[in-house]
């Protein structure tokens, strides 16, 4: 014997329409994501809009520092593109580690 789909046992169960279409709309994204994913190009743009979101984070940082690159204060190195600057890297001195741990300018905390 099928079971109807009953409302209110839903409803009781917390389950709503909302939550269903919600729960739809997951599984397309997740779905158009992967097939976007299943060609070079595709892969290709999936990167791309990855780079361009942890650089706008702040995860990443635009460019690798360069030979000849000096910086007189972190926030010109952050509007280059280039910090966070590492120890041994171009550009990398002690007066932009405020905290002396090998990486200079630092992404800011908590602002």
């Amino acid at each position: 014997m099928a079971r109807r789909w009953n409302h209110r046992r839903a409803n009781r169960a917390g389950v709503s329409s909302t939550h269903i279409l919600l729960g739809a709309g997951v599984i397309g994204a997740l779905a158009g994501i992967g097939s976007i994913g299943a060609t070079s190009e595709g892969r290709a743009h999936l990167y791309d809009v990855a780079s361009e979101a942890s650089v706008a984070a702040g995860l990443a940082r635009e460019r690798a520092p360069a030979g000849g690159d000096y910086w007189r204060r972190c926030d010109d190195a952050r509007a280059a593109g280039t910090a966070p600057i590492y120890r041994g890297e171009p550009g990398y001195r002690d007066g932009l580690d405020a905290d002396n741990d090998g990486i200079a300018c630092e992404p800011y905390r908590g602002q």
